[in-house]
């Protein structure tokens, strides 16, 4: 167990220094690629250990307590030295503060005679040590081919993908750290330590834009690392301990504990860029693609979700559960309205993380055996399919140049493989068999008791069909006969596409086992489970997801599919009819004064409705209402 949870936290660490020394290509490529299989295999080496815990005395013979309490304040202090840099009062002052909290809990209030578990994993640290693994893994290894054309493309001369390595790795160490922390303060290090890596990240092409929005990511999340701080005095303070665990199960209702619960939870809004600080996440689409597929799927924004999770005993039955619904109801409806206003794909991609984020935080409120098994659920294959969907965004991008949806028109003509697994990653997003449809089907089931939350959840859900519908549409817009022209990729990116393709169709057939094997185990003592599932058929007194079958179906329609196209390739492209005296070129016609007149097609982006400058200021204000309810109810 201690030789796992090194090789999960502290070897990503060595590797990331590692990668930063060795400056040439050949060795950092073969450090990503060996860490990340080290990564997967550790993480796999660990399922038959689980549930386990332990506390290292020390480290090369210094106290573990020590390291920890020095790591903190040197993290603190690099915050504190990048807001002087950048010169940001804000980011300054949220340091100091976090600095002089930590140093009273850390001198005044702890005693250091306690004696509890520091690591702890469970199931759920499991599945997220697997997603932060697995899917983090492929996405640095992905990253490899991409930021040399990254490079390329922005003419950098000195090449800096040793430093962005180093940060990619890192962020990988960091999150194991944080899924396995059992003490409470090194959760709070590991959580500052993601801050900083997403900050590195988001500005690592040193541009204008891009270090504004890092610094913006800086202060953001740095007002979480604050609520949570003041959060561990205050527990502290009242139930003399900082074990998760005690924390999570303790009987105690006090004031204080209550006000810590919701200092915790407004920390991870924060972290998971909910409403109204979304913007740190929508200003991290400008760094390279591999940072937004890690912010998203596998990293950052998971911190916020996995806390919230963490909590849910904690807050049973509390007012502040019924705002946590309302809230990530709120968010989970007007994030999608946001997205169907967009056609930036990775803006639509960003939007949808917000969403579905703000889905899982509605779950984890309204704290039943079916919304806590949906958000499991929902974490799971949104991570995968994400991943993939970011991935397939930058491999397009850098083909096309653009990221515009629109632009993307019948990609699947010039690039018909990488066209044909984006269709599958938005299917994925929308269409049974698939692990994101059965978890909206059973928050729907979990919410038909709360009328508020289930309109705002099924509204959500119908505008997330828009969107993602509409994109599908174009990626497959344009007529085709002929055969398939392969487009070239490296063989590095096709591996990672094809993983994550491969992977999120798998855990979709096995997600009855999934929550039969590691779902239901996570609930315990606190939760009963809710479905049956024989025969690969989720099945409870309301309804029914019958994964297998419809699996069965899904196949025999992609074999449909395929014999298609094939039948396809012996067809002739007749253009449409334009109104007007046709030409040889394809899409122009002769209309009035006889005019050469080009067909074209588009989408209703709506933006009268749901634009960003229309819908943001109202949204945010929103928010803030509900942020004030969340922690006013705690008061």
């Amino acid at each position: 167990m201690a030789e796992l949870s090194f090789l999960l936290v502290v070897f990503p660490m060595l590797a990331a220094c590692s990668c930063f020394l060795m400056r040439h290509n050949t060795i950092y490529s073969l450090i990503v690629i060996i860490s990340g299989g080290l990564l997967i295999g550790s993480a796999i080496l660990l399922i038959p250990l689980v549930p386990f815990s332990f506390s290292p005395k020390s480290f090369l013979g210094i106290n573990i307590h020590e390291i920890l309490t020095a790591a903190d304040f040197l993290l603190l202090f690099i915050i504190l030295y990048f807001g002087v840099k950048y010169k940001n009062w804000l980011i300054n002052s949220l340091a100091i503060f976090q600095i002089v909290l930590l140093g009273y809990l850390e001198f005044f209030l702890i005693n250091g005679s306690e004696t509890y578990p520091i690591i702890y994993c469970d199931n759920l640290s499991l599945i997220m040590v697997l997603i932060i693994c697995v899917v983090g893994s492929i996405i640095c290894v992905q990253a490899l081919p991409y930021m040399k054309k990254h490079e390329t493309h922005l003419k950098i001369g000195v090449s800096r993908q040793p430093h962005f390595f180093f940060v990619m790795i890192l962020f990988l160490g960091a999150m194991n750290g944080v899924v396995l922390s059992n003490d409470m303060i090194l959760f709070y290090f590991f959580f500052e330590l993601t801050t900083v890596c997403s900050f590195l990240l988001i500005g690592h092409d040193k541009t204008e834009r891009a270090t504004k929005n890092a610094v913006r990511a800086l202060w953001m999340n740095s007002l979480g690392g604050a609520a949570f701080i003041t959060a561990l005095v205050f527990i502290y303070t009242r139930l003399g301990t900082l074990d998760m665990q005690y924390i999570i199960h303790a009987d105690s209702k006090s004031q204080l504990v209550i006000l810590s619960m919701a200092l915790l939870c407004f920390a991870a809004f924060t972290k998971s860029a909910q409403f109204p600080f979304q913007s740190w996440l929508l200003g991290a689409m400008i760094a390279p693609t591999p940072v937004s597929a890690l912010l998203h799927s596998s990293t950052m924004v998971k911190v916020g979700v996995y806390l919230a999770l963490r909590l849910a005993p904690a807050i049973e039955g509390l007012f502040l559960t019924q705002c946590v619904t309302i809230f990530g109801a709120f968010t989970f409806l007007f994030a999608a309205a946001l997205a169907v206003g967009q056609s930036n794909g990775k803006k639509v991609l960003a939007y949808s993380t917000i969403s579905n984020l703000g889905l899982i935080f509605a779950c984890v409120g309204l704290n039943t055996p079916e919304s806590i098994a949906a958000a499991i659920i929902l974490i799971i294959f949104h991570a995968v399919s994400k991943a993939l969907l970011f991935l397939c965004v930058g491999t397009i991008e850098q083909h096309i140049e653009s990221r515009n949806i629109e632009d993307m028109r019948g990609l699947y003509t010039k690039m018909p493989l990488t066209a044909l697994i984006s269709v599958m990653g938005v299917i994925t997003m929308i269409m049974p068999p698939f692990g994101l449809l059965l978890g909206k089907w059973m928050a729907m089931e979990a919410a038909s008791s709360f009328l508020c939350g289930i309109v705002m959840i099924a509204m959500g859900s119908a505008l997330t069909v828009m969107y993602w519908a509409r994109w599908a549409g174009i990626l497959m817009s344009d007529p085709f006969a002929g055969k398939f022209k392969l487009e070239k990729q490296p063989v590095l990116t096709w591996a990672a596409l094809f993983s994550l393709c491969i992977g999120v169709g798998v855990l979709s057939l096995l997600s009855p086992w999934i929550y039969r094997w590691c779902i239901i185990p996570i609930m315990g003592s606190d939760y009963l489970a809710s479905y049956s599932t024989d025969y690969g058929i989720f099945e409870n007194a309301f309804g029914v997801f019958a994964v297998l079958p419809l699996s069965l179906v899904a196949v025999a329609g992609f074999i449909i599919a395929i014999l298609a196209v094939k039948s396809a390739t012996h067809s002739r492209i007749t253009m449409p009819y334009l109104s007007g005296l046709q030409t040889e070129e394809p899409r122009v016609f002769k209309g009035p004064m006889n005019r050469l007149i080009t067909a074209e097609a588009g989408n209703y982006y709506l933006s009268s409705i749901f634009g960003e400058d229309k819908l943001t200021p109202w949204i945010n204000l929103g928010a803030v209402i509900l942020l004030t309810l969340v922690i006013g109810g705690a008061l």
